[in-house]
């Protein structure tokens, strides 16, 4: 299975860097992007706009945000764009560092996570891409993009949910692990 190659490449050290640049992307764009923009437009923030599913409920946002917060929501999902970088970055180093180090079913099991921050960069651009058509043209809404945004993010969140569970009890499986070998001795 061409997943496999995983358990080996890239080497550790790779890893670590690619999830520490993941990290440190996710950190800045976060802070001095994304903090200052909710600051700026604090009524309807960008996860009411990815979940608005209809185009009465964009229409409603935008008529709150007026014109300088579109154009402020713009600019965030442009850079939310180098922030896929970062957190697809992330996550697959973190689910590669516990899964070099896991054993058995959860070691199986994590070799299909593997796709999970690809999967969700994915639906996040495709979910990106709709809300932009839409901020694009304000006063024509097509009903197809609101509902195609929602549902992107619906399943970007749920793959991203579902990976970071799995980070979550791989970590606990290693740990636990370590400690009864720990006792053992």
């Amino acid at each position: 299975m061409f997943l496999d190659k995983f358990k080996e490449s890239p080497k550790d050290k790779l890893v670590i860097l690619i999830t520490i640049f993941g990290l440190a992307i996710v950190l800045l764009t976060y802070v001095l992007i994304f903090i200052p923009i909710e600051v700026a437009v604090p009524t309807y923030g960008i996860l009411d706009y990815e979940f608005a599913w209809t185009p009465e409920r964009v229409e409603t946002i935008f008529s709150v945000w007026g014109v300088d917060g579109i154009t402020r929501q713009t600019s965030a999902i442009y850079w939310d764009f180098l922030y896929i970088v970062g957190y697809v970055s992330l996550a697959l180093g973190l689910i590669l560092l516990v899964l070099r180090r896991s054993e058995g079913s959860i070691h199986k099991i994590g070799l299909y996570f593997t796709i999970t921050p690809f999967l969700t960069g994915i639906f996040d651009v495709i979910e990106n891409i709709n809300l932009l058509i839409m901020l694009a043209n304000p006063i024509s809404l097509s009903p197809f993009n609101p509902i195609l945004a929602s549902l992107f993010a619906l399943i970007k969140f749920s793959v991203l949910f579902a990976a970071i569970a799995y980070f979550v009890v791989a970590l606990l499986m290693i740990i636990i692990h370590k400690f009864k070998k720990h006792e053992n001795k």
